[in-house]
């Protein structure tokens, strides 16, 4: 059981944070994160379930600009000319964090959480990378839920791309 978020972390995010860590180790891969709009959540929760805790490698919580570039790699055009929160951000900080460690797969999630001036509440991109296989990404507007609903829903849907990515069902994108 996720202690640490436990009771707030709903069932479905837990036995699919469960079932991505033994995948993993089935399958003798490691796992990063790079991390905006979630602080740090998706590697608090992968370390938080014992017993297959060893399978998560490192995370990264790039919250600004940057840290993304220093951290990650992401080239500053990208994050001035497309910002933060796009496509292109989201896959350079996936890419950067496979770069940047051991991991075999590694996800990022970038996006607001609230409504400001660079964009809506709810709008988050997801990019998982995986060593010789296509980076996949995620758009997602979850809409102005509230700061905690939309991080439980970006740990469910890079929970589900991690997923896909080790079992081959991932789409490039």
């Amino acid at each position: 059981m996720a202690e640490a978020l436990e009771p707030a972390l709903p069932p479905a995010v837990e036995e699919l944070a469960q079932a991505v860590l033994a995948e993993a180790c089935d399958r003798g891969l490691m796992l990063a994160a790079a991390e905006s709009c979630t602080g740090g959540l998706l590697a608090s929760l992968l370390t938080d379930i014992p017993g297959k805790s060893h399978a998560f490698e490192r995370g990264f919580v790039t919250y600004t600009n940057e840290a993304k570039h220093e951290m990650l790699g992401v080239p500053m055009e990208v994050l001035d000319t497309d910002g933060a929160v796009s496509k292109r951000s989201a896959r350079a900080m996936a890419e950067g964090a496979l770069a940047h460690s051991r991991a075999d797969v590694a996800v990022s999630i970038t996006g607001f959480a609230e409504a400001c001036r660079e964009g809506p509440a709810g709008l988050v991109h997801f990019a998982c990378a995986r060593k010789d296989k296509p980076t996949t990404h995620r758009e997602m507007h979850f809409g102005d839920v509230g700061r905690a609903e939309v991080r439980m829903r970006c740990l469910e849907t890079a929970l589900a791309m991690l997923r896909d990515q080790m079992t081959g069902s991932a789409q490039p994108a």
